[in-house]
């Protein structure tokens, strides 16, 4: 991508995130990412989190599903956060900052997640977009396997998962194996997402 191309492509980017009627909503209520109002819809159509749930979120940072997950699970529910980023301090969340795609903070959040039943893994995780769309594809898949791993290595029977992943190369074949691994397959695009954007979610229920 040209220079002239990347900076009308990030000053479009800008001006759609100053304007984004999600963005203000969520400065307004003390939210502390746009992303939250994504959970929440996916929450208010398909039930997915209960109090007393114990939940990993992968690529919390700057934490607005975690914020919203603390209110979900209650005091007797537990959230564990992973991101490359930092992220502020929130209640009832045990948080790891690290790359997920090395192996010390991955080994890292299987070791504070050990012997916890856990409920639900869910990913928001998105790689730094280079402007190239297969080399950027290529590392978002990269990213919502290593997810699917992870649920792999510590969900129970019954668990769930919830990830963002980008329509492109090797979505279709992602979520057949995520269908392979679970009962119940639904694809969700919420209203907060960007029409423009390419992201949707894919959730399992009641893992096999």
């Amino acid at each position: 991508m040209s220079k002239s191309k990347h900076k009308k492509s990030s000053q479009r980017w800008l001006d759609e995130h100053h304007h984004d009627h999600y963005v203000a909503k969520s400065k307004a209520q003390g939210f502390r990412s746009r992303a939250a109002y994504k959970l929440i819809e996916l929450q208010e159509k398909d039930k997915l989190f209960k109090p007393g749930m114990i939940i990993v979120d992968l690529g919390a940072a700057p934490g607005g599903w975690s914020q919203i997950l603390t209110d979900f699970v209650g005091e007797k529910g537990r959230v564990f956060a992973l991101d490359i980023l930092p992220m502020d301090p929130l209640p009832g969340v045990e948080f790891i900052q690290g790359d997920f795609t090395e192996d010390e903070p991955y080994e890292a959040l299987l070791h504070l997640t050990e012997g916890q039943k856990i409920n639900w893994i869910i990913s928001d995780m998105a790689p730094n977009m280079s402007g190239n769309r297969t080399t950027d594809q290529a590392t978002s898949m990269h990213l919502v396997e290593l997810a699917l791993d992870f649920a792999d290595n510590t969900l129970p029977k019954g668990g769930g998962f919830l990830a963002k992943v980008f329509q492109g190369a090797g979505f279709d074949s992602f979520v057949q194996t995520v269908k392979d691994r679970f009962t119940k397959v639904v694809i969700r695009k919420p209203d907060a997402s960007r029409d423009r954007s390419r992201e949707v979610y894919v959730i399992g229920f009641n893992k096999k």
